[in-house]
């Protein structure tokens, strides 16, 4: 077989290729008139006008220092097998795809480093060599016994590679992504502002706010909207807060501000809090209204239905087969059958027709009561969840969002997340989707998430600046998270 080898070499070395003994790991040095190469347990030996000497073999003669690929592989120099080599494009990552002969394809891997990386590939590839790097990437490919070795620059990025094999065919991908440096800024003691990288695997850049402690309110003002800067001039760091009814302005979601209840719950998730002990979930809500009579019936709120229910967002409110009573400033203004148009400012009693919970009439007052339990100070709602105790907690159908298509586009997503040991995070990050920034928030080590409003509302200002990118003009929101410092 090592003969007929070497008559195949024979017969190709016109077509040899030549390359600089560094490439395959080797030291070159002239003895005596000899060409030398050495490497670790290797020697070669080249001898103008005679020949390969060390080991002896009739193959291809060397230039010099540059060696023939051909003739080590003949010499077997390498102890891996050869893949072919194929190069594109994928989403942002410059992807390199090695064909392998072999169905043993190892395990993943994938690292960052600041302006230099190293990756090893278990096969020779010597396509490599021939690969068109992405603009301001330079690389150093060697074809050493055990692989290929990528040495790879990149000054001023970052340098971010994820291995990984598909089966059918075998291969090997390589993607690798050159990425702007992370940042890091001191706002206040314990506070900070970063741009960071999440990998869920693809890169996501984060724009967030961290603090190690601080105070944190709700801002804002129902049926008005401004920039969140502006809800909060003096604060640190503002970040855009929950939803709200894009024709009125309204809030939709619990909003309580220093114990006192802003807007009712829509049956998703809150951030509460005191002081800066933050938590996450459904809030546990009692709703009350008082009657005319000072008579007191509990009820639902919004789309958490009951036989009597409040409904505090503008639009058509109940169902065929009840009756609405609608209320402005405690006062039953009209009376009627289901569906009945909420407008912005008021609030509506449900219940089913001719069956109120009282005796009611047109002028009697009526009032709406509400309180979390526990009762939290502060307390705003958003959705969908994103991590809960460590663990991927996206599920949009547990919470109330009947349209999922704003879920399912990629658009900036704000958050509100926290690190188990207590650090707060407000954040904004670039263009997805909330599934994937809830594995970017994982992979970043957020021990809790919560998603708020995103698209044109997600905003993170800091010192009434701007920090994440954006197309067009900021949209003015209703509410907002305002860090102030410590």
């Amino acid at each position: 077989m090592r003969f007929l080898a070497l008559l195949l070499f024979l017969s190709t070395a016109l077509g040899q290729t030549l390359l600089p003994a560094a490439t395959f790991g080797l030291r070159f040095r002239e003895e005596a008139g000899a060409l030398v190469y050495e490497g670790e347990g290797v020697r070669l030996v080249y001898v103008p006008g005679v020949g390969w000497v060390e080991p002896l073999a009739d193959l291809p003669p060397p230039e010099g220092e540059r060696l023939p690929l051909e003739a080590l592989k003949a010499l077997g120099y390498f102890q891996v097998p050869e893949a072919g080599v194929r190069f594109g494009g994928q989403g942002g990552a410059f992807r390199v795809v090695l064909d392998l002969p072999t169905s043993h394809l190892g395990a993943p891997e994938e690292g960052v480093g600041k302006g230099v990386l190293q990756v090893r590939l278990p096969y020779l590839a010597p396509g490599l060599l021939k690969a068109p790097w992405p603009r301001g990437l330079s690389a150093e490919v060697r074809l050493l016994p055990g692989g290929t070795h990528l040495s790879l620059k990149a000054p001023g990025s970052l340098l971010r590679h994820r291995l990984f094999a598909l089966a059918n065919p075998p291969r090997l991908v390589l993607d690798l992504h050159l990425l702007l440096p992370e940042v890091e800024e001191a706002l206040a003691p314990g506070v900070r502002y970063r741009e960071v990288y999440a990998f869920a695997p693809e890169p996501l850049r984060l724009y967030l706010v961290e603090a190690e402690r601080g105070r944190l309110l709700p801002v804002g003002t129902p049926l008005r909207r401004a920039l969140p800067r502006d809800l909060a001039p003096d604060a640190l760091a503002v970040l855009n807060g929950g939803y709200f009814d894009p024709r009125t302005g309204a809030p939709i979601g619990l909003w309580v501000q220093d114990g006192v209840t802003v807007s009712y719950p829509f049956a998703r998730v809150a951030v509460m809090w005191d002081a800066f002990q933050f938590f996450l979930g459904f809030p546990r809500f009692e709703a009350v209204v008082a009657g005319p009579r000072g008579e007191r019936v509990r009820v639902g709120t919004n789309a958490s239905r009951a036989r009597h229910t409040a409904h505090t967002v503008p639009g058509p409110v109940g169902w065929e087969g009840e009756e609405v009573a609608l209320v402005v400033g405690n006062r039953v203004q009209a009376l009627g059958p289901a569906p009945l148009e909420l407008p912005p400012g008021a609030w509506a009693l449900t219940f089913p027709r001719g069956l109120p919970p009282f005796p009611l009439g047109v002028g009697d007052r009526l009032s709406l009561y509400g309180r979390l339990d526990p009762p939290f100070r502060y307390a705003l709602e958003g959705g969908p969840l994103l991590v809960r105790e460590g663990q991927y907690a996206f599920d949009p159908e547990r919470e109330n969002f009947r349209d999922p298509r704003p879920l399912q586009a990629v658009a900036p997503q704000a958050a509100v997340a926290w690190t188990r040991e207590g650090r707060l995070w407000l954040l904004v990050s670039e263009p997805t989707t909330p599934g994937v920034l809830a594995r970017g928030l994982l992979a970043l080590g957020a021990w809790n998430a919560l998603r708020m409003d995103g698209g044109g509302s997600a905003q993170l200002w800091v010192k009434g600046r701007l920090r994440n990118p954006y197309q067009g003009n900021p949209r003015p929101v209703v509410s907002a998270l305002a860090l102030y410092a410590p």
